[in-house]
């Protein structure tokens, strides 16, 4: 027998999306193949996977240790979140280099699938950053007789989804700040700054509209701007390291003394950035919107607004979980359009009752001796009693006044 050799070697997975690129989830199956191109024969004595999903952190500190000592301090810290092996020829053992219990590969391609189902807890999304890294992957392992085993290793993509569609990602995020400025003993005018977003959570290529006011009340001349931000945050033997990275950001004109600039929905497009990680034991990455005013000669006047990137984006229709406040706005949109700007008066009693009625009515004392009796007494002086005119005063107006107060607590809405 000519013995052969191994001409490619190599895993592919299964996608289940239409880019072609491998994302996963929580209680997913990762489904692929090992694949192996072989030229003349081979003898193997077994195929391995092992997949796993780990969490990790390192960083390095150095520290003085007195005037002339110095030394290095390692932080490192794991977490594991996958560990799964199968075997897809042969078996585990590789003590004997035999060729007894080998498997033979013929020329050509051979193709090996495989099968797993990710955690149903929840996983870290996939993330590389500065001192640390969540990586998923599935390792394959190629054992032949007299040879070392070749290994082939490819990542794949696990994203834990966030629904920005809940009540407190949906929340509108706002904040209003001041400063003074000073300069020795002269005390200048103060600038203030408030600003808004409509949510707290956001996806990756939408776009913040920031509504703000700047107020300079100063001899300076100030200019306001806005940044996203990303902190990644390490945790490692009880330490903490701490990354803060500019996202994207952007520029207003500069404002003279004395005057206010208002943004009425200011743009600023998200990038394609990694998904928020707020479950992970030692890596959290979050993001943040700065609005600040920037100040010549003095530390800026800075409002922070807590952002959250998720995964599935706004349901602009149909969402349960829009906040009652627009609601009830869009109800008094929708009240104001209705109703008319005046009331009009009603009709005269002459334009509702006809001739005939009053024919009818000159005929009915004559049978009230046939129908005498308080009730109909009663029935009939509030039957053909005449409406009140348009001018006359309500005879209980405190009565009134409580009825619209309970009605305008109530929501349009509701």
């Amino acid at each position: 027998m000519v013995l052969g050799k191994v001409k490619n070697f190599f895993v592919s997975y299964d996608c289940l999306n239409d880019s072609n690129v491998p994302v996963f989830a929580s209680g997913d199956y990762v489904s692929g193949r090992v694949i192996i191109e072989v030229t003349g024969e081979i003898r193997v004595k077994s195929l391995n996977i092992h997949a796993k999903g780990l969490a990790k952190v390192r960083w390095t500190e150095s520290r003085n240790a007195g005037s002339n000592t110095a030394y290095t301090q390692n932080y490192t810290e794991e977490l594991e979140y996958l560990n799964h092996r199968d075997i897809l020829i042969g078996h585990y053992r590789d003590d004997d280099c035999c060729d007894e219990g080998s498997t033979v590969l013929h020329s050509g391609r051979h193709e090996y699938p495989f099968s797993l189902e990710l955690p149903q807890t929840p996983l870290a999304t996939s993330f590389e950053g500065k001192h640390g890294s969540v990586r998923y992957w599935v390792k394959a392992e190629l054992h032949r007789p007299w040879l070392l085993p070749m290994k082939v290793k490819k990542e794949f993509t696990v994203f834990e989804h966030i629904d920005i569609n809940t009540p407190l990602l949906l929340s509108p995020q706002a904040g209003t700040k001041e400063k003074t400025l000073c300069c020795w003993f002269c005390t200048s005018g103060p600038v203030s700054l408030s600003a808004k977003i409509e949510r707290k959570g956001y996806t990756p290529g939408e776009s913040i509209q920031i509504f703000a006011e700047i107020e300079n009340c100063s001899s300076r001349v100030v200019v306001p701007k806005a940044a996203i931000y990303q902190t990644q945050t390490f945790y490692a033997k009880g330490k903490v390291k701490e990354i803060k990275q500019l996202i994207a950001n952007l520029r207003g004109d500069p404002l003279m003394s004395s005057k206010t600039e208002t943004w009425d929905g200011k743009i600023l497009k998200i990038p394609p950035i990694s998904p928020s990680i707020l479950d992970c034991g030692i890596i959290r990455v979050e993001y943040s919107l700065m609005v600040y005013v920037d100040i010549p000669r003095a530390v800026n006047l800075t409002l922070t607004l807590p952002l959250v990137i998720g995964t599935i984006p706004l349901h602009h229709f149909g969402s349960r979980t829009s906040s009652v406040s627009s609601q009830c706005s869009m109800a008094m949109s929708w009240l104001n359009m209705a109703l008319p700007d005046r009331p009009e008066a009603p009709p005269s009693y002459s334009e509702i009752v006809t001739d005939e009625y009053h024919q009818t009515c000159r005929e009915l004392p004559a049978m009230r001796a046939e129908l005498d009796g308080p009730l109909y007494a009663y029935m009939q002086e509030f039957r053909f009693h005449p409406p009140p005119l348009y001018s006359e005063i309500d005879p209980n107006p405190e009565q009134e006044t409580i009825t619209q107060d309970r009605r305008s607590d109530v929501c349009p809405s509701r």
